[in-house]
This record gives structure tokens, C-alpha cells and sequence, in this order.
């Protein structure tokens, strides 16, 4: 079976980005079947290829009427039968104590779908004796801190269980905990979804550089063995896990960068500790304090106290738009989308597109102060 991959740029724009690299990850065969044959300890799964594994999803979650983003449907080929698994992502430190409930009603929609299919192969087929349904293997993928504690079987969520336990759907779904594997389990596994998995585990950005003493074997191996189409994949996956460390697109540019180069043994050298969030807080306060710095002079120049106020006032709005202004142009110049930016920025679209619309105008040659006085008369901010 030719297996269809498709990548897109790093710079990924998703309100969920955990979901966006989990759902990447189950979507591609040979990741997902690394997580069958090194997490799942079913020997069914051994010796599966990704030939043997068909995403499905784009079928099957229309159906799911409370489907997210992430949950991932496959068909997996045994032999002459097929296996479907259902991959649910969760990353809260809290359980969800539902999870069972919401399973069964993915396999019953799953069963559903499998006999519409096979009566219109073989009318009255599903009514046979000979006629079997699928089995269904639902994993749910805990990236959480805290321990799986919500019951896995369904039935221990009826009550009157212990009495009429024979007549409640019954089964288990099966939990693979990321923080059940340390640093040293995941290298030894030495493939490239526990590259995935390692950095899945940091907390913060500094903890990056925690992962330069990774054995030179393990980065030399992923150098030599992986495909080109899967590179673009990992990176793609990295940038996201990457974004939620509020990594700036350069840093992550170029850790995405080395990987695609296959560069996999620089990529934790060079990288800077960096949270774009306590940055721009820092920013922001620099704004501040030249805003207040303008304010003042401009209220020493009117000599009254009313004027003072209403200048430091208009300077410290003065001062911050112009600040973001300068921030606006750098990321232009990094052929960055107003989106991109607004999402780096934390600023609403509307703001930053009114910004990004006028400084296009003048490119090359960006004057913020120019833009800060083309959108004050349109009294834009």
C-alpha cells in the first residue's frame, strides 16, 4: 500500500498545538507504527509495518459528535483482518473520568459504520451467524503529570455493577503514560518518535540544553536511518511541541532547521533559553518607561499638572504602540504572516493587521515612526 505523506511549513498555527503534534504522530504509519510496537507491550504488534496502517480519521470524525482535533482513528491490517484503533490524547494533569464512556461511543460508531459498509457488500450479511464485527483497540496517550487514575473499565462506571455486572458493556481501554518512560527508556528505544517523546517532556525551554548529553550513537543513528519525508515530519512536530514553550520562530526555525539538514547532534548546542512571553512582558515595560519618559518632558513643556498627566498619559500610549510597532517590522522582516505575529505578540489580529497592512507599504525601508503617525490619524489604536 503507497502511503500519501504531506507536510507544511514549522510555523504552525493551531490554538491547540499539543493535539496538532500528537495528531501528526498517530496520523503518520511508520510513527504510529513505532508507538505500537515500543508503548502498547501487545506482541500482536511486533512485527507491524506502516504499510499495514490507514488513517481513517477524515472518515469516521464527522461522525464523532464530540470528536477533538486529535482523536485518531486507524485500520490496521492483521493478516486477512483488520484491526481499528482509536487514539485519544489527553494532556491535562487532571483525569478524565469519562474517557470510557467517550470510547464506547467511538466504537459503537465505528461497529455502526463497519456493518452499513458490509450489507452493502452482501445484503443481510450483519444478521448471519458467520458475520463478526472488528475488534477495536482504544489507547489513550496521557502526556499528563499526575498518575492515570480513572477506572478503565467501562463497566465500573454503572453503578449496581457488582449485581448486574453480566448485562454492562464491558472493556478496557489501554493508558500509555508519556511520564511513565525516563530520559533512558525513550533513548533506548532509538527511533524517531522517542526523539519526539524526549522533548514532548520538557517543562520549560532551559531544559533543552539537558538533552546535549544524549548518547552520539543515538543522534548518529536517526542521522543515517531516517527518511527524508519523515525529517520534515519530526520537524514539523518539534516546532509545535517548541511553540508551547514560547520559543521564538527564529530559535525554532533553526532547531527544525538542523533536523531537516540532518543535523541532529547540533540542533541542542546552539539553542537559547527563551520564553517570548516573559519578553514581551519585559518589552512592554520598556515601553512603559519611554512612554512615561516622553510624557514627562511633554508635561515640563506645558507646565501644568493637568498637562503633565494627560502628557504622560498620550506618551506612555505613544511610547507602547511605538514599541509594538518595532516588533511588528522585525517580524516582517522575518517573513512572518500578520497571524504568525499577532500569535507570537499576543496582540488581537485586528491591531496587528493595521499595522502590517500600512508597514507593507513602505518596504524596504520600514519608519515606525511613520506607521505609529499614518494610524493615529485614523485613529486606528
Amino acid at each position: 500500500m503507497e502511503t500519501q505523506n504531506t507536510t507544511t511549513s514549522n510555523g504552525v498555527n493551531n490554538s491547540h498545538t499539543k493535539d496538532n503534534a500528537a495528531k501528526i504522530v498517530f496520523g503518520d504509519p511508520v510513527l504510529c507504527a513505532q508507538f505500537l510496537k515500543g508503548y502498547t507491550d501487545i506482541p500482536l504488534f511486533k512485527e507491524i509495518k506502516p504499510e499495514d496502517i490507514e488513517n481513517v480519521s477524515s472518515h469516521f470524525l464527522p461522525l464523532f459528535q464530540e470528536s477533538r482535533d486529535s482523536d485518531t482513528v486507524n485500520k490496521i491490517r492483521i493478516g486477512d483482518s483488520e484491526i481499528y484503533l482509536i487514539a485519544l490524547i489527553e494532556h491535562q494533569s487532571e483525569n478524565d473520568f469519562d474517557m470510557s464512556f467517550r470510547i464506547l461511543r467511538y466504537i459503537v460508531f465505528i461497529w455502526t459504520d463497519y456493518a452499513a459498509q458490509q450489507e452493502k457488500l452482501h445484503k443481510g450479511i450483519t444478521k448471519s451467524k458467520a458475520f463478526l464485527y472488528p475488534p477495536i483497540l482504544p489507547v489513550v496517550y496521557y502526556e499528563g503529570t499526575s498518575t492515570w487514575s480513572a477506572p478503565l473499565n467501562f463497566k465500573d462506571r454503572v453503578f449496581l455493577n457488582n449485581v448486574l455486572g453480566d448485562y454492562i458493556p464491558s472493556f478496557n481501554y489501554l493508558v500509555v503514560p508519556l511520564n511513565k518512560y525516563s530520559k533512558q527508556d525513550l533513548i533506548e528505544k532509538n527511533d524517531e518518535l522517542s526523539l519526539i517523546f524526549l522533548i514532548n517532556q520538557l517543562q520549560n525551554s532551559s531544559e533543552f540544553h539537558a538533552l546535549k548529553d544524549i548518547p552520539k550513537e543515538y543522534t548518529e543513528h536517526l542521522t543515517e536511518n531516517t527518511p527524508d519525508y519523515l525529517l520534515k515530519i519530526i520537524g514539523k512536530v518539534i516546532a509545535v511541541l517548541l511553540h508551547k514553550l514560547n520559543i521564538p520562530d527564529e530559535e525554532v526555525y533553526e532547531v527544525t532547521d538542523q533536523i531537516t539538514r540532518r543535523k541532529f547532534s547540533m540542533m541542542f548546542d546552539n539553542f537559547q533559553a527563551y520564553d517570548v512571553q516573559e519578553t514581551r512582558r519585559v518589552s512592554r515595560e520598556e515601553g512603559r518607561l519611554e512612554g512615561r519618559i516622553e510624557g514627562e518632558r511633554a508635561g515640563r513643556i506645558e507646565g501644568e499638572r493637568t498637562g503633565r498627566i494627560e502628557g504622560e498619559r498620550t506618551g506612555r500610549i505613544e511610547g507602547e504602540q511605538l514599541h509594538l510597532i518595532k516588533l511588528v517590522i522585525k517580524k516582517i522582516e522575518k517573513q512572518c504572516s500578520a497571524a504568525q505575529i499577532a500569535e507570537i505578540l499576543e496582540e488581537p489580529l485586528d491591531t496587528i493587521q493595521q499595522i502590517y497592512d500600512i508597514a507593507l507599504c513602505q518596504a524596504p525601508d520600514y519608519n515606525a515612526d511613520k506607521i505609529l503617525k499614518e494610524l493615529n490619524s485614523k485613529t486606528v489604536l
